[in-house]
C-alpha cells in the first residue's frame, strides 16, 4: 500500500553553521563591539545573551538572516521570554522543534479526515504516517497538508510505491 511520513526534521549541521556564523559577524560587528552579545548553541537549545532587548532582537535578526542564507526554516525557531541576568545583562533560550507535536499531529489528521480525500493517516511518534491506495491520492494529500498548515515547516520522507 503507497504511503508516506510526514515530519518536522531540522538540518541541525546547517543551525550550527548559522550559529557560527552569527558569532563571527557579532565578533566583526562595530555596533556589538564591547558588549556582552553572543550566541550559544547546546544540542537542539540556542541561548542569546545581551545588553538590553533591543540587542537580543539585534542578535536573532543576524541568526534569522543566516539560517535563510543555509536554507534553514525560521519557523524551526521557538523563541522563549528574555530573562533577566545579574547587572543589566538579558538572555533569551530559543528551541529548535524536531518532530512533530501531539497538537500540530492531531490537527493534520483531523485535516485529511475532513478533506473526504480516501487516505488514512496514524500518528507514529514523531512523525505521521499517511497511506492510500492510490498515489494520486497522497499527492493530493501531501498539496493539502501544504497548503493549510502553516505554521511548521513539515516535509514528507519514505515515500513508497
Amino acid at each position: 500500500m503507497p504511503s508516506f511520513d510526514t515530519v518536522l526534521d531540522p538540518n541541525l549541521v546547517e543551525v550550527r553553521n548559522a550559529v557560527d556564523q552569527t558569532t563571527k559577524e557579532i565578533v566583526t560587528r562595530f555596533d556589538f563591539k564591547g558588549t556582552s552579545a553572543k550566541i550559544e548553541i547546546k544540542e537542539k537549545e540556542i541561548t542569546v545573551f545581551g545588553d538590553s532587548d533591543f540587542q537580543l532582537d539585534q542578535v536573532r535578526d543576524v541568526l534569522t538572516l543566516k539560517m535563510s542564507k543555509r536554507n534553514v526554516d525560521s519557523r524551526f525557531l521557538d523563541v522563549g521570554k528574555p530573562e533577566k541576568m545579574g547587572g543589566d545583562k538579558v538572555k533569551q533560550v530559543i528551541t529548535v522543534k524536531a518532530g512533530i507535536e501531539a497538537e500540530l499531529a492531531k490537527k493534520i489528521n483531523k485535516l485529511l479526515k475532513d478533506s473526504k480525500i480516501k487516505v488514512t493517516s496514524s500518528i507514529q511518534g514523531d512523525s505521521i504516517r499517511v497511506q492510500g491506495t492510490k498515489r494520486d491520492d497522497l499527492q493530493t494529500a501531501m498539496a493539502l497538508i501544504r497548503k493549510e498548515i502553516t505554521e511548521a515547516p513539515l516535509s514528507f520522507d519514505n515515500f513508497r510505491d
